[in-house]
């Protein structure tokens, strides 16, 4: 039953074609935990962002970024300044990381920054389009003015979240700028955040709960087969 509930609760939907006004969150054809990762998912956030091929890395990080470099990134990440967000599947792989990079200095407009990553074999999604609705929406409750990415123009998937969520974009030659303005938080988008935070949370209490009894399951396995190998060498 827990395995169950564990698998269904990640069935990922094709994107949608909709596309919302500026500032206001898209209605979600079916729900994506998308949990916020705190200082232990450290070393997740590592395996999952040197996962990525080079062409990846060079689109996520604007540079062809080598190991040494990501390890610094990823430990350089200030979980209390900034928000990061993952989503993981059934084996609790951390298939998709999202980053909203709060200005290190008081800014008269409050900005934060955007980046996105997925795994190969589980895009085409939406997962980009996802997480960063789910920034959008921390943002907004958090009371940032604009949200704002910055990347590759050769990056087209990034530059059509942005669009689609109703950014302005900007191209600067070889690379581009979005920017997206926030409304004010609400009452509802307070709820729905709230929401989105219960359902990560029993979500991935579902997967560890999974992942502990195929654990369980896969020992007394194995202790069976070496009790049977034992029988048989003893046997006359």
């Amino acid at each position: 039953m827990v395995v169950d509930a564990a698998a269904a609760m990640l069935r990922l939907d094709p994107p949608s074609s909709q596309t919302s006004p500026p500032g206001v969150r898209a209605t979600r054809a079916a729900v994506v935990p998308i949990r916020s990762l705190r200082p232990r998912h450290r070393a997740a956030v590592l395996s999952h962002l040197l996962e990525l091929t080079p062409a990846d890395r060079y689109l996520r990080f604007g540079y062809a970024a080598q190991d040494t470099q990501i390890k610094g990134y990823v430990g350089g990440l200030d979980f209390d300044r900034d928000q990061i967000y993952g989503i993981f599947n059934r084996r609790l792989r951390l298939i998709a990381v999202a980053h909203l990079a709060y200005g290190a200095e008081p800014q008269p407009q409050r900005r934060a920054e955007f980046g996105v990553s997925v795994l190969p074999t589980y895009r085409g999604k939406g997962l980009g389009a996802k997480l960063f609705a789910r920034a959008q929406l921390h943002a907004q409750n958090d009371r940032i003015s604009q949200l704002f990415i910055h990347a590759l123009s050769e990056n087209s998937a990034m530059l059509a979240i942005a669009r689609n969520a109703g950014a302005t974009v900007q191209r600067f030659g070889s690379e581009s700028d979005a920017y997206l303005e926030l409304p004010s938080p609400t009452f509802g988008s307070q709820v729905s955040e709230a929401v989105d935070v219960q359902i990560a949370d029993t979500d991935y209490r579902l997967k560890v709960q999974a992942h502990q009894f195929w654990g369980l399951l896969d020992g007394i396995r194995a202790l069976r087969q070496r009790m049977r190998g034992g029988r048989g060498k003893s046997a006359p």
